[in-house]
């Protein structure tokens, strides 16, 4: 898996805002920044010009972090594929770059702390909802951790609920089971 650091994601204004309402919630946090970080999951090694197709699609080569930085990389929800992946892919394959399997991009953050100061879990925690949405993204505390974005699971089998048979009961065991989550008034909309 190649990782390209890429754009700045987000205006001055933007993180500047964005930077104001972090520090209200974790004053150790005295800075903040965000990049794109583009992740390729290759087929076999790209060639030099293949690379350099590669980080002109992605709109260039942008910042690494800095050494001992704490950084948060928010990538697409682990175990989904993102429609901007699904393009980008495409495109690739189109601009002859049949090697690449699939590119993700996500941000990568880079949190500046106060001087002699750590995050701790409760901070950490507080300022996560401002960072990502959690029905569509998820956080990583390392970079090397975004193998996982690729990982491919394994469809679970079809599961069919008897209500004609098993009534109200049925579809709440079902409900609880399977993790539906319906309320009240669906299960009677169902039945």
């Amino acid at each position: 898996m190649l990782q390209l650091p890429g754009a700045p994601a987000f205006s001055a204004f933007r993180i500047q805002k964005l930077s104001d309402s972090i520090r209200e919630l974790a004053p150790a946090i005295s800075g903040l920044s965000g990049h794109f970080v583009h992740f390729v999951e290759l087929e076999q090694e790209l060639s030099a010009d293949e690379h350099e197709v590669l980080l002109r699609l992605l709109g260039g080569a942008g910042e690494e972090p800095a050494p001992g930085q704490l950084s948060l990389w928010v990538v697409p929800r682990i175990g989904t594929i993102s429609p901007w992946s699904s393009k980008a892919t495409d495109i690739a394959h189109n601009c002859g770059l049949s090697r690449v399997k699939r590119i993700e991009r996500g941000i990568r953050f880079d949190l500046v702390l106060a001087p002699d100061a750590r995050l701790s879990e409760e901070a950490r925690a507080a300022i996560l909802p401002l960072l990502h949405d959690r029905m569509t993204e998820s956080v990583l505390d390392d970079s090397e951790d975004a193998q996982v974005i690729f990982r491919q699971a394994e469809p679970a089998p079809l599961v069919s609920v008897d209500i004609l048979g098993g009534g109200r009961a049925a579809l709440e065991c079902a409900n609880t089971e399977l993790g539906l989550a319906l309320s009240d008034d669906e299960i009677d909309y169902l039945l």
